[in-house]
Order: C-alpha cells, then structure tokens, then sequence
C-alpha cells in the first residue's frame, strides 16, 4: 500500500491517471530535461510514469506524486528510486513549470526523508545530480547534504550527495 504523506503545503500521495498529462509534459521539456537524458516522447513518458508506480510492488517504496494542497494541483515528484544498477535508494525529486522558486523540492525532500528514516528505518539517502544542476544542488545544500566522491551513472558524470538523517 502506498501512503499518503502531508507536510505544511503539500500532499505526497500515488500516482493517478489524471497525473499523466502534466508528467508527459515535464517529460517533453527540453529544459525540465536536460540533466534527465533529454525530452521524451510520449510513449517514453508513460513506460516512465508506469515504472514510478510499478517501483511500489518491487521495493517496497517509490516515486511519489507532489500534490499542492491548495488545488491538489500536481506539482512534480519526490521519493525514493532504486533501479538494480545502485546500490542503495536515492532520494530523488523534480518539479513541473511553474512550481520552482516555492520551496516544494526542498519541503517534499524533507518530508520523504522522515518517512525513510522513521516509517521504513533506512539510514541516510543519497542523491545523485548532475554537475550543473545547481537548483537541485542548492535543495541538496538545504537539506544539510554532505558531498561524496563524484560518479557515473547511466554513462554519465554525476556528483553524490549524503543526506543527514531527519529528527
């Protein structure tokens, strides 16, 4: 069963049909995209969105849907993602146009961290970023993340980031 989980503005909630034409869109953002692996067509946006829900009955946890509580606009997403090829969860996040400069990354983050740590009892999360993704960098500094030897994922460099474990 996936949970449900609140903070102060958002909701954390699975992932419904009605959320797809806002994920394809993201996807389809050359800009939204460029750290990602570039635009998606549609068909490569719902093998994506059908594999953020399908996570759940394979690990356990997954990719949530950020909701806006005022509206129940979908926002973007936030979770945990652990394909085979990593070691451990990463905790990961992105937002739709329209929804940065808000602090949604950074409050959907934080509240994914203490549903890790409290409800699943994982230690600290890593993230992966792409080096010039500087807004993901800067949820990462507000997160109190501490930096690791840099990587390679998915044929491509990318920095790595511990996070603290929430109280």
């Amino acid at each position: 069963m996936i949970p449900v989980l609140k903070s102060e503005r958002l909701i954390l909630r699975r992932w419904r049909n009605e959320d797809f034409p806002a994920y394809a869109a993201f996807a389809a953002d050359r800009e939204r995209m460029r750290y990602l692996g570039g635009p998606r067509e549609e068909w490569e946006a719902w093998t994506a969105f059908a594999a953020m829900s399908g996570e759940w009955s394979l690990n356990g946890y997954g990719i949530f849907a950020i909701a806006v509580k005022e509206g129940d606009q979908v926002a973007g997403y936030a979770g945990l993602w652990k394909p085979p090829y990593i070691d451990e969860p990463e905790l990961a996040w992105g937002l739709y146009a329209g929804f940065e400069g808000n602090g949604f990354a950074t409050e959907a983050a934080r509240r994914v961290q203490i549903w890790a740590a409290h409800e699943l009892r994982l230690p600290p999360l890593m993230s992966f970023v792409h080096p010039e993704n500087l807004a993901s960098q800067a949820v990462i500094k507000r997160l109190g993340g501490v930096p690791l030897p840099p990587t390679t994922l998915r044929g491509e460099p990318r920095l790595r980031f511990r996070h603290i474990l929430p109280t």
